[in-house]
């Protein structure tokens, strides 16, 4: 039985832990627990032995890294820990004779990048990146459909992924919105689709150039549109109560439990910030545009203040066109629930449902839809599909190649990395000045 630590226990890591205490307990253990706050490790160690009746795991402060996989003979580091420092961990990890699994994205910079390919040449040790979009269905059935030659080969890619107001708002709450911890989203969230349309197309980024903007959060934008009774942390006050854009982190038990009271006071992070507050450095509205290896070109705009979350993709092949449209939620209500819409005199929550629509366009033929099922969990059904390939995998080859290694790892974040640089500089930026492989 493979033998695993995390580092970093914030809410993502329940995603591991979990797996392990459940559906991989056969495969895999959970022997040990690192993050900056005692009062997280704390928290977790009693939930699963209220949930689980599991026993509590010992825990440590990242100085006591090294000591730690020592002491509980680890043989895998898994990284959920803040982006910026997904590199320290991945490097001494490895140092340490272990294998490592880490949250998207692999890191957030050039710098950090060459670092973690250096380290893998050098101590031979392996890195999973965990993109689970890949392991979606519906992600599936396009890699399978383009494989298959079904629009040839493909030379134009147009993507437009959307954020609604109460997951995009989030990022602009957290410590995503300073962009030293998290590359901004073209880089912590961007990085999931630059991966996967790199895995669609068998291909990887050559030549990025983009434009980028804080258009909708931020005091400034704000301001601008007549919004100023808020407070920095968020909290509502009775004259904002029933904002959607705020968030009381005492109404979630789990939330409240990872990052107020005990955590907050041994640390002094602030889960509930404002969106409309000062001290935001990251983009919301970003357009990019790319050449690849394969000489296929891409236009991509990710927007985070939408009020429809989904994605729609269109291949351009010279034997034809393949679209997609995915809806992920909607967030129309601006109160708890976020898949319901109101009826407009407010007395009724109507379900809001798009079934997935995969579409291919054949030159001089009929287009049809093609099938895709429906998936529960998380990133569309991904979740459990990714989990069962990193604790139990099979022997059974893998067709469509869903395990993402380093080098998947650092061409999904490149992409976003040249794209931040062009932002800056107004130049298009070649992949290939960044980091050497």
């Amino acid at each position: 039985m493979k033998r695993y630590a995390i580092i970093g226990l914030g809410s993502r890591s329940s995603m591991y832990t979990d797996a392990l205490l459940t559906d991989f307990r056969h495969s895999g253990e959970m022997v040990a627990y690192c993050d900056t706050n005692q009062a997280r490790m704390d928290y977790w160690n009693a939930f699963y032995l209220k949930k689980r009746d599991a026993k509590p795991v010992p825990t440590y402060k990242p100085a006591q890294f090294e000591q730690m996989i020592a002491e509980n003979r680890v043989e895998t580091v898994i990284v959920t820990s803040i982006d910026r420092t997904h590199d320290e961990y991945i490097v001494r990890a490895m140092n340490a004779s272990c294998d490592v699994i880490s949250e998207k994205p692999m890191t957030i910079d050039a710098p950090r990048c060459q670092r973690i390919i250096d380290t893998i040449a050098a101590t031979g040790r392996k890195l999973t990146v965990t993109f689970n979009y890949r392991y979606s269905p519906r992600a599936s059935k396009i890699r399978e459909l383009i494989q298959s030659g079904v629009i040839g080969e493909v030379v134009s890619v147009h993507f437009e992924w959307l954020l609604d107001t109460r997951h995009g708002a989030d990022y602009f709450r957290r410590w995503h919105r300073d962009k030293r911890n998290s590359g901004g989203l073209m880089v912590h969230k961007a990085t999931h689709h630059f991966d996967v349309l790199n895995w669609w197309i068998a291909s990887h980024p050559v030549t990025v150039f983009g434009m980028g903007k804080l258009a909708f959060y931020g005091r400034e934008n704000a301001e601008k549109r007549g919004v100023s009774d808020f407070h920095d942390r968020g909290k509502p006050t009775e004259a904002v109560k029933n904002d959607p854009f705020s968030l009381d982190i005492t109404e979630h038990t789990q939330l409240n439990a990872l990052y107020g009271g005990a955590a907050e006071a041994e640390d002094g992070y602030i889960r509930d910030r404002s969106v409309f507050a000062d001290g935001i450095s990251i983009e919301d509205d970003m357009a990019v545009m790319v050449r690849y290896a394969s000489g296929a070109t891409m236009t991509y705009h990710l927007t985070a203040y939408s009020p429809w979350e989904g994605w729609r993709i269109a291949f351009n092949g010279t034997k034809g066109r393949l679209e997609a449209e995915i809806h992920e939620n909607s967030y129309i209500s601006g109160g708890t629930g976020d898949t319901n819409s109101r009826t407009a005199d407010g007395t009724e929550e109507v379900e809001i449902h798009e079934p997935a629509l995969i579409r291919v366009r054949p030159l001089w033929g009929k287009p049809y839809d093609v099938s895709v099922p429906e998936n529960e969990g998380g990133h569309g059904g991904g979740d459990r599909r990714l989990l069962r390939d990193l604790f139990d995998p099979s022997d059974e080859i893998d067709p469509l190649g869903h395990a993402a290694g380093y080098r998947d790892g650092a061409y999904s974040i490149l992409t976003g990395i040249a794209a931040n640089l062009s932002f800056q500089t107004g130049q298009p930026v070649p992949v290939a000045d960044l980091v050497q492989f």
